[in-house]
């Protein structure tokens, strides 16, 4: 389930607090021992504890390479846009009244927002211009040389390229917080049942609770 950052700071805190300070203090790990938390038992909370933090950094670090990966497709992507849209531009003067490179090169009409659109229409756009020796001769009389559209071509090619990877990155940011969320409700649920039992085990010892930051005043 998604989590809330302040309840997962929260969580790992108090988590921290609980586990280091009942292995650290002999009152409450002897109280707890009587309880069934044996010393071995606080360790597998503790051990719960950093593989719910490493999967935290984790899950962040997936995450942070998710947002450089749209950072990079959106900045590639607006390069080989303003580039496609001046070569369209001539392209319509080029071909004025040309039928065959009207609809092989999708020349008029308007232009697709989403990127699967936009690729279509991109694509087709050189391909079919590189493919056909008419359009290139017409296409250089306004400078645009076959070098030209080719490395334009590779620009759209490096989209490509760029959308595949960002969603790549994508998919391993969603695994990623799915894996946390699961470390994080195991820990939950063990440390509500550690605090719980400490409860009973301390009720009795009031500034030991709040050595595992449970308030004295708290009811069970």
């Amino acid at each position: 389930m998604a989590k809330n950052q302040n309840r997962i700071d929260q969580l790992l805190l108090a988590a921290q607090v609980m586990t280091e300070n009942a292995l650290a203090d002999e009152v409450i790990k002897t109280a707890l021992a009587g309880f069934g938390y044996s010393e071995e038992k606080l360790n597998a909370g503790k051990k719960l504890y950093e593989e719910a933090v490493a999967l935290q950094n984790a899950q962040k670090k997936e995450y942070g390479d998710q947002v450089a990966a749209t950072a990079e497709l959106n900045d590639i992507w607006d390069q080989a846009h303003q580039q496609y849209i001046r070569t369209l531009k001539i392209a319509r003067i080029a071909f004025n009244k040309n039928i065959k490179a009207d609809k092989a090169t999708m020349l008029f009409g308007r232009r697709k927002e989403s990127l699967s659109g936009w690729l279509e229409q991109a694509r087709a756009f050189y391909a079919n211009l590189l493919g056909d020796t008419a359009f290139l001769t017409a296409m250089a009389e306004y400078g645009y040389t076959t070098e030209k559209l080719q490395e334009e071509s590779t620009l759209i090619d490096q989209v490509i390229a760029k959308h595949l990877q960002q969603r790549k990155e994508m998919g391993e940011a969603q695994e990623a917080t799915e894996t946390r969320d699961n470390a994080l409700d195991k820990l939950a649920q063990w440390i509500s049942d550690l605090r719980a039992v400490a409860k009973v085990a301390l009720e009795d010892n009031p500034q030991q609770l709040e050595k595992l930051g449970i308030l004295a005043r708290t009811k069970a």
